[in-house]
């Protein structure tokens, strides 16, 4: 006997751009979790905004398809970068930091104001999720800068996330 229930609907773009906050918001918990290892294996440590960038993009696997690392970007200003991440499927780009020392608050503004010119001008960015891992809260009043960035102009959503 055939089932009666239809396949679920694919997800939609917000539901997709939701995905990329739940990432966010656990990734400190999954950080932490990998430092628990059976029978003192290896781990990987997250000391550096490479080893963020690793994990995010294992993680991202779960939710996307398509992740696609260190795409580049149109030339912005007379030089070309390269986004952290490109999910084709949503039209997003996913840009990590991690806070360290000497990246306070301003600093990591000023960073994500330049980051947002700069992904206006790519052609497959609709949305721009800024991931901030700040295990330390460097960062002093992170919801602040967030209500400050979290807007949509010019056709780009932009949506930062700053979490420990």
């Amino acid at each position: 006997m055939r089932s009666t229930h239809a396949a679920p609907d694919a997800p939609t773009a917000p539901d997709r751009i939701e995905a990329l906050y739940q990432i966010g918001a656990r990734f400190h918990l999954v950080a932490k979790q990998l430092r628990i290892r059976r029978q003192d294996r290896p781990t990987l440590d997250v000391n550096d905004e490479y080893d963020v960038q690793d994990l995010f993009h294992a993680l991202l696997r779960l939710a996307f398809d398509d992740v696609r690392p260190e795409e580049w970007t149109p030339s912005y200003a007379g030089a070309s970068s390269r986004v952290d991440f490109l999910l084709p499927e949503i039209e997003a780009v996913v840009e990590i930091k991690k806070s360290r020392e000497g990246l306070n608050a301003r600093h990591l503004g000023e960073q994500l104001i330049v980051d947002i010119a700069k992904y206006k001008k790519h052609p497959n960015c609709r949305t721009l999720f800024c991931f901030v891992y700040d295990p330390d809260g460097r960062i002093n009043n992170p919801r602040g800068i967030e209500n400050d960035l979290n807007a949509t102009q010019d056709e780009l959503t932009v949506r930062v996330l700053i979490a420990p």
